[in-house]
């Protein structure tokens, strides 16, 4: 196993690294970004072992992140297997940045998702398997100063080192268990995906929680602070949170703080923030004070449509069924099956396996594997609830109960009724035994319509 990491600092030495790297079967990568030290992130140091030799490529001494696109051949060979722990990151700023497409991919982290490995992290699976703990002091590191410490490459190093030993036991394991297919999906599934453009969101603050509870002043303070947060974070490179947290922005929005001796009194406010943008953040107090905030605007989400009742017991159904396989497969139920899966499946009401081909929520092999059971699930239980329902149709026919006194008659109906009763005592009783068998057969009626009455049921929590 290689110790010793090369660094890769010219053009030159990575044109000569990427033909050394198009011979190998396997490579492993890493990436190390600065999202949480500037504004705009970017790849500051990508890592990559074979076999036998570990490297430590630095784009910011090559020229920016753009000068990796040499390394493109690498990741769009067919013949070159590409290792990542984790790769949804990855792949997101190597695509982004170098506009690298991905063909054949392994990651470690989803396979040990689909092993039902209780701990997925790539400490957490070297120890397993090589007992072997990983650094972990470098994980906040800033990556984009220079020059980076011995710590720092050594960190760095050891996220690629045992990717290669440990990704092909996880692939033997797949094999043993049956599931390297569903492996080869999730692979193929996050080759394909595309994000879009980076936008600044004008409409960001209404994401902040707690900003829909905000009167329309309150709200018109946080549109002008956090449009103000944004600008300076732009001007000084560094992440709006880094700036002025959102804590401190709904301070201020419900003090109202109007002057500088006010600001200063909020938490987060320190004596250079008062410094450096007191006299703005009063400025955009003033402003949202001048014109209240209009009607809220919508805006995309991802929130779920209110389910029908029907609908919502059939999704009950499904979740009744997942737990219990997950189970069985010793697999954590969000990676069986999503609660989005879940939701679009109820959604669907399939009456066969091919009606599930076509939902976007659902995972290849999920289909493949386990459609015929889904959509028995789904058939038993819409079955079972369509019988209920006759059932309670048909006794919500039976003729209403007779009132067994005389409340809500008139006095002249309840004299008439009396004298009936004195004239034939037997009409009498006959009458009260119609109207306590009557009251017998609602009651039994509203029995039987219970279990149709929707039941509460406990969400499970998926992984991300």
């Amino acid at each position: 196993m290689p110790t010793d990491a090369e660094i890769i600092s010219t053009v030159e030495d990575l044109e000569a690294l990427t033909e050394l790297l198009l011979k190998e079967d396997i490579v492993a990568f890493d990436t190390e970004a600065d999202s949480f030290y500037h504004y705009f992130d970017k790849v500051c140091l990508l890592q990559v072992a074979t076999r036998k030799k570990c490297w430590l490529i630095d784009p910011l001494e090559i020229g920016g992140p753009d000068k990796l696109s040499i390394l493109a051949p690498v990741f769009s060979d067919p013949n070159v297997r590409v290792l990542f722990h984790a790769a949804e990151y990855d792949i997101y700023v190597l695509k982004r940045d170098c506009g690298f497409e991905f063909v054949n991919l392994f990651d470690t982290m989803v396979s040990a998702q689909l092993l039902g490995y209780p701990a997925i992290g790539l400490a957490a699976l070297v120890e397993r398997h090589f007992d072997v703990s990983l650094p972990k002091d470098e994980q906040r590191s800033d990556w984009s100063r220079r020059p980076l410490t011995p710590k720092q490459l050594s960190y760095a190093a050891s996220d690629v080192l045992y990717l290669i030993k440990l990704a092909e036991r996880l692939e033997k394991d797949l094999r043993k268990a049956k599931r390297l297919d569903w492996a080869h999906d999730e692979f193929e599934t996050l080759c394909g995906r595309r994000w879009p453009d980076r936008e600044f969101d004008k409409l960001g603050y209404l994401r902040i929680k707690g900003a829909r509870s905000l009167d329309p002043v309150e709200l018109a303070i946080l549109r002008e602070l956090f449009l103000l947060r944004d600008e300076r974070a732009r001007e000084i490179d560094r992440p709006p949170f880094k700036v002025l947290g959102n804590r401190t922005l709904l301070d201020i929005c419900h003090e109202q703080t109007a002057d500088l001796d006010s600001l200063s009194e909020i938490k987060g406010i320190s004596d250079l923030i008062l410094k450096r943008m007191g006299k703005d953040l009063v400025a955009a107090v003033k402003k949202g004070l001048r014109k209240p905030h209009g009607p809220i605007p919508k805006i995309e989400t991802t929130a779920r449509r209110r389910m029908d009742r029907r609908t919502e017991k059939r999704l009950g159904a499904l979740k009744d069924w997942r737990g219990p396989r997950a189970e069985s497969l010793k697999l954590d139920p969000g990676v069986l099956c999503p609660n989005a899966a879940l939701e679009a499946i109820a959604w669907a009401a399939p009456e066969e396996p091919k009606d599930l081909e076509g939902l976007p929520e659902l995972k290849a092999w999920l289909v493949r594997e386990f459609a015929e059971e889904i959509v028995a699930v789904v058939a038993k239980h819409d079955a079972s609830a369509e019988s209920k329902s006759s059932d309670a149709d048909s006794s919500g026919d039976k003729p209403r109960r007779k009132r067994r006194s005389g409340r809500g008659r008139s006095g002249a109906s309840r004299a008439k009724a009396r004298a009936q009763r004195d004239s034939d005592p037997a009409d009498g009783e006959a009458v009260a035994t119609a109207s306590s068998d009557a009251s017998s057969k609602e009651t039994n009626a509203e029995s039987s319509a219970t279990p149709a009455i929707s039941r509460a049921k406990s969400r499970t929590k998926d992984e991300a």
